[in-house]
């Protein structure tokens, strides 16, 4: 039985302030894209016109009714016959019903609900990728809402240090080479810093245009739950439940009605038929030789049976066969070719999750050294036995490190994500999106598949997914605290930036 996935709504995996409860969610922005985004509405669509197929081959089935009616007017009569009408009105009904087709109609109808399967798959994958996305833009502006605090501190940092580097260059304590080293540092700083807020914006459209609505606060993701413990136990999973994987089994399932459906071209089919004609000559049905007057319309009436058996059709059912047999090769190919994806998918996501791992608790360690490091240094500088480039070289190598632990942070639930999506586990059921109705793609079908009314149409398609167009541009500006562990507890303002001892 499948397992049961769900994003559990307290704890984290990345951890951090507690945000106010105004904040956005994963869960709420996953919800908002399942309800608005034009992708998934787009696939939704489709599964309803592939539902269409089954009462369209069940049409083949079904009697076919027509009525013919006609008038004309004979301009130019024959010079011999004396009694040919001057108009005619003429109506015509016929009634047709197959009651042998060569299996075409069975096979046909057996072909479409194939598809109908193949495609609820279809959306199942497409649901999923659209949620991996969402999780990626949600943990994109995270991390780079994170990335741009951290580069803003850091031009804080050098610029105080700047100044006092300026300060201690005027009563001659440093040359102007430290300055100028601190210089250069800042401008760096602040060209990562215009760097970070790009990427930040970048990040922010990206997620309006997967979500619909700007980010606000965004809260502390929930923690990953039932991730397997190795790349086999994923793969094992995947290839049991992927849907991409399942659609393309479905549409090799397909493949194999079509060819049954074009070799049925080449069988005998026998329909039963009845027809009517009634024809009215207006008073205009000329008089025999003895003047009697004729009647002024006929009638006639049949119905019977009527056998078809197809002789030669120039090749044209071989040829359908073999193209049905050519798109079953196809078939056979795309499905080897999707459980390769998957197959790469669930072991890639996995590995990456894994050194994901592996990173943040190396990159924490180098965080909390790198900070007993610049601690160390500012103090050696200030007695004189570090020099200002050492100092800045080790607040650019807690930066890094700082920026690395945001990376993998977001890259392990990233990668965690694609291993539930690879499994088959990235599902709106499976993400506790089922406070509100879901879509249920079996609702359509029902409602169609047994339809028999030529003129039970529905209403005219409206836009259901939210446009985007009137959103206000995204910003780079960042009002939630930085992480506290991300926080610098030294007074980057005090003490000596030089390589000289303090001056008393």
């Amino acid at each position: 039985m499948r397992a049961k996935v769900k994003l559990m709504l307290a704890g984290a995996l990345l951890p951090g302030l507690a945000a106010p409860a105004s904040a956005e969610s994963l869960r709420e922005a996953l919800a908002a894209a399942y309800r608005t985004n034009p992708t998934l509405e787009a696939q939704r669509a489709n599964v309803r016109a592939l539902d269409e197929n089954v009462p369209i081959q069940r049409a083949n089935a079904l009697p076919n009714v027509q009525l013919q009616s006609t008038y004309s007017e004979n301009v130019v009569l024959p010079i011999t016959a004396f009694t040919a009408p001057s108009r005619i009105s003429q109506t015509q009904a016929s009634l047709t019903y197959p009651l042998y087709s060569g299996g075409s109609v069975k096979n046909g109808i057996a072909a479409a609900k194939v598809r109908v399967e193949g495609g609820r798959a279809t959306l199942r994958g497409t649901e999923a990728d659209l949620f991996t996305a969402v999780v990626a833009a949600y943990m994109d502006v995270v991390r780079d809402s994170a990335l741009v605090q951290l580069n803003q501190q850091n031009v804080r940092v050098l610029d105080v240090n700047l100044q006092a580097s300026r300060d201690r260059f005027q009563v001659g304590d440093l040359t102007r080479t430290d300055v100028a080293q601190s210089e250069a540092r800042l401008a760096l700083a602040e060209s990562q810093l215009r760097t970070a807020e790009s990427r930040l914006i970048a990040s922010r459209e990206n997620y309006v245009r997967l979500v619909g609505t700007p980010p606000g606060e965004l809260d502390t993701p929930p923690p990953l739950l039932n991730l397997p413990s190795d790349p086999d136990a994923a793969v094992r999973v995947a290839l049991a439940e992927n849907p991409i994987l399942l659609a393309a089994r479905k549409a090799l399932e397909a493949s194999g009605y079509d060819i049954k459906t074009a070799r049925a071209t080449k069988k005998p089919s026998i329909d039963a038929f009845a027809q009517g004609n009634y024809t009215n000559y207006l008073g205009t049905l000329g008089t025999f030789g003895n003047n009697v007057a004729p009647p002024q319309f006929d009638r006639t009436a049949q119905f019977g049976l009527r056998l078809t058996l197809p002789l030669y059709q120039g090749g044209a059912p071989a040829a359908r066969v073999r193209q049905a047999q050519a798109r079953q090769s196809q078939a056979y190919e795309q499905l080897t070719e999707s459980e390769r994806s998957v197959v790469s998918q669930a072991r890639s996501a996995f590995a990456s999750y894994r050194a994901s791992l592996e990173v943040i608790r190396s990159a924490e360690a180098a965080v909390s050294a790198n900070k007993l490091a610049l601690e160390g240094v500012r103090a050696e500088n200030s007695v004189g036995n570090r020099t200002v480039i050492e100092v800045l070289n080790a607040e650019q190598e807690l930066l890094n490190s700082q920026v690395t632990l945001v990376t993998a942070r977001r890259d392990a639930y990233v990668a965690g994500f694609a291993v539930l999506a690879a499994m088959g586990h990235a599902e709106a059921k499976d993400l506790g999106l089922d406070s509100g109705s879901l879509y249920d793609p079996t609702v359509n079908y029902q409602r169609v598949h047994n339809r028999i009314v030529d003129w039970d149409e529905d209403p005219t398609p409206k836009p259901v997914a939210t446009s985007t167009a009137q959103t206000p541009a995204q910003t780079s500006d960042v009002v939630k605290p930085l992480d506290p562990a991300f926080m610098n507890p030294i007074d980057s303002g005090s003490g000596n930036t030089s390589g000289t001892k303090p001056q008393r």
